[in-house]
């Protein structure tokens, strides 16, 4: 008899899991997905033309607030926990829930999920949200093209809208964001990367998508946000830690697996963070991961444009995944902002609808409005209370261009921040080293 499953996820490694593992799998049937940790993901269904043929009207997405409900009414077997950035207690949280109410609780490893290319595969991957593997990416992109090097940049799932049309989405340039209906989050991955000329490919079958990426590409570049596994067999791993995060790299799912798969550790933010903190952080990496790589690099920051904030009323607008489930209170508008000695504003009490609700769900953020837009209503609310918040200037952490997207009389200046090896060399002689020819 066929296993009865749930698969736990946030649109993202959930449906790949399906699609890698148990499209087609006679052993089970996969009654539902749960979504949790993105607004508006639930209540869709997983169409039938990704889930294949023996999903004729679809699988289900449902809250995963559910959950329990949801196994004793379907009389469940097995629930697969595939999303990720979760600490280790809310792992086991959830896998107590699930073998409360008398289901197996289980987790796909890299060898049940991972696709592999016929072409070399370099992945980016952290410990958590947050640490720096886009511009680590970008970083590694220049070093391909000096090498005369013909890729293509792969990235994690965000399919957020009509899951048939994002089966295999391809990004060349701006337009392509607009064709697609992209979030905020998707913009915030992909605009750096079609501002540099990379080609990118995201969706919901990424095995449709490596094929297509395979005929023009000579290799993979692998971007893999919000710290999932890779969903490619890699030739060459990097995983990037933070020193502002100490210890996380031991305590979060699926971080730490990646953390001791790692062939190379980055230590990211070395310029900013407390030298303890680094040497702490070379004390694990040599205890879990003694085979590892260690490179320290620096996230260097500077102002789109150069203006005084002293001063000033600066409303901070950071990276929304990063400050919101990555935990983090500070991004790299607030570090200029605090260099500067500017005045920053609180933007809680003009803050509306969604992002009210995500200052209430998100009890540590504090002077920081992070950029959600899971949706058209969610931007309008960023909008209204970019708009209503009493201050000079906007300073904008968030990777994408908020100009291109808002409408907004307030002046709004981006920080960028971009990699720096602290030993220029090392990263492409890892790659290098670990791809012949």
């Amino acid at each position: 008899m066929k296993k009865k499953a749930i698969i736990m996820g946030a649109a993202g490694r959930d449906f790949h899991d399906f699609n890698s593992f148990f499209r087609d799998n006679e052993e089970y049937e996969v009654v539902c997905f749960t979504a949790e940790q993105i607004p508006g993901i639930d209540n869709r269904t997983y169409p039938t033309e990704i889930a294949g043929k023996m999903y004729p009207d679809g699988i289900p997405i449902e809250p995963e607030e559910k959950l329990e409900e949801l196994i004793k009414e379907n009389n469940i077997d097995v629930v697969f926990l595939s999303y990720s950035d979760l600490p280790f207690p809310y792992v086991m949280e959830r896998a107590s829930r699930v073998l409360g109410s008398g289901a197996s609780f289980q987790l796909l490893g890299p060898k049940a999920m991972q696709l592999e290319s016929s072409k070399p595969v370099i992945a980016v991957n952290a410990v958590r949200t947050g640490c720096g593997k886009s511009q680590t990416t970008r970083y590694i992109a220049e070093i391909l093209k000096k090498k005369g090097l013909k890729f293509v940049v792969i990235r994690e799932p965000m399919p957020y809208g009509n899951l048939v049309e994002q089966k295999v989405m391809r990004f060349e340039k701006y337009e392509d964001m607009e064709k697609n209906k992209c979030t905020i989050e998707e913009m915030e991955e992909f605009e750096p990367h079609i501002e540099k000329g990379n080609i990118l490919y995201a969706g919901v079958d990424y095995s449709a998508i490596l094929k297509e990426a395979e005929k023009e590409a000579d290799m993979i570049l692998w971007d893999g946000g919000n710290n999932e596994f890779s969903f490619y067999k890699t030739d060459v791993l990097f995983v990037i830690v933070d020193p502002f995060r100490t210890g996380h790299e031991t305590a979060y799912h699926p971080g730490m697996a990646n953390f001791l798969m790692a062939d190379a550790v980055i230590i990211n933010k070395v310029n900013t963070a407390k030298k303890e903190e680094i040497e702490k952080l070379r004390k694990n990496i040599k205890k879990w991961n003694p085979k590892a790589k260690i490179i320290e690099c620096n996230s260097a920051l500077t102002m789109e444009e150069k203006v005084d904030l002293k001063g000033k009323k600066v409303l901070v607008v950071e990276d929304g995944p990063t400050v919101t489930h990555g935990g983090m209170d500070t991004g790299a508008a607030t570090v200029i902002a605090l260099e500067q000695k500017a005045e920053i504003v609180d933007p809680k009490p003009f803050a509306v609808d969604s992002i009210k609700k995500t200052f209430e769900k998100y009890p540590h953020l504090s002077k920081v409005l992070p950029a959600m837009g899971y949706g058209e209503k969610q931007i309008k609310d960023l909008e209204e209370t970019i708009n209503r918040t009493e201050c000079n200037i906007v300073l904008s952490g968030t990777p994408i261009d908020l100009n291109k997207i808002i409408k907004t009389d307030k002046k709004i200046i981006r920080v960028r921040y971009d990699l720096e090896e602290v030993n220029e060399g090392e990263i492409e002689k890892e790659i290098t080293d670990k791809i012949k020819g």
